[in-house]
């Protein structure tokens, strides 16, 4: 197995510089693809609109790589939405997408539901708390969907620092992620940032998926892809450096929760035991249980959704 993670290595880990941007624009047009960015926002008032800004400068203005650019807002209550349609993205509410199915909360819903208010043949999924924005993000991992036929899901790896160390973000990844990936599903063990937010597939396989509504999105999504496309279909772009804002430990801690019951669903799709988290916060009289629920509800694939059929169809 790690013959085949090395091999996969060398020949599906790219950086930015082995696709020059003329390259893919060139590619985009003999190709007659389309490419849809996707940003799901809660409460990023801060960032969204300098990420939509950029991409719409470097990827829309200067070169025609990106064809939309759509924000699905959450349930904001900050000026998200304001802010992301000033910078001149496309903002659609969570809640008015499939309204016959309640939404719940959760980042894998919102990328869900967004497959049903974009038309691109690329999806570009990337987070709305990123600092110091560069369209790198987007075009390094659109551009081998673009330029290789056989490539069907492309994540970004980087740097992600924390407190102004480097290589000490990403505690989730190094503490839950990575050790499930590399014990049950090896083949993944190269993926340098597994549960990273920024990735870009062909719509022919996204509709295919399953989502978790959760934070076990991202795994959830590497697996499927693994057992429906192969591992030759999967691959990941070095961009450089992410900086976002970072979760306290407790926060962490649930994230961590769902991610381990994504990976316990693909293994055995047996029965949760407890599908909740009791976390401990110091109050006036010692520690205070706290417990939240762990996300247990999973969207079919985007095919199976009738309204989606007849879009496609129209």
């Amino acid at each position: 197995m790690l013959n085949e993670v090395e091999r996969w290595l060398s020949t599906r880990s790219w950086s930015l510089t082995d696709r020059p941007l003329h390259k893919i624009l060139a590619a985009k047009r003999s190709s007659g693809s389309s490419v849809s960015v996707v940003l799901p926002a809660l409460n990023e008032e801060e960032t969204v609109g300098e990420i939509v800004a950029v991409i719409r400068h470097d990827l829309m203005h200067q070169v025609p790589l990106v064809d939309e650019i759509v924000v699905i807002d959450s349930g904001s209550t900050d000026r998200t939405s304001e802010v992301a349609a000033a910078a001149g993205a496309r903002v659609v509410h969570r809640d008015e997408i499939l309204p016959r199915l309640p939404a719940v909360p959760g980042k894998g819903e919102v990328l869900w539901r967004s497959l049903l208010v974009t038309s691109g043949d690329i999806v570009c999924f990337i987070d709305a708390d990123l600092k110091e924005f560069s369209s790198d993000f987007v075009s390094g991992i659109v551009g081998p969907l673009l330029t290789d036929p056989g490539v069907d899901l492309v994540k970004a790896m980087y740097d992600r620092p924390l407190g102004g160390a480097a290589g000490q973000g990403g505690r989730v990844t190094e503490l839950m992620a990575r050790p499930l990936l590399n014990m049950h599903w090896p083949q993944l063990a190269g993926f340098v940032q597994p549960l990273g937010g920024e990735y870009a597939a062909r719509r022919s396989l996204l509709e295919q998926l399953p989502f978790p509504v959760g934070y076990g999105v991202e795994l959830g999504m590497l697996v499927d892809a693994l057992h429906l496309v192969g591992l030759d279909a999967l691959a990941q772009v070095d961009v450089g450096v992410r900086k976002h804002r970072h979760q306290d430990g407790q926060a962490l801690g649930r994230m961590a929760a769902a991610i381990y019951r994504t990976a316990q669903l693909r293994l055995a799709r047996g029965h949760l035991i407890r599908p909740a988290l009791t976390q401990f916060e110091r109050g006036e009289d010692g520690f205070e249980p706290r417990t939240y629920s762990v996300d247990t509800e999973e969207r079919p694939p985007m095919a199976e959704i009738a309204e989606y059929a007849t879009r496609k169809a129209a």
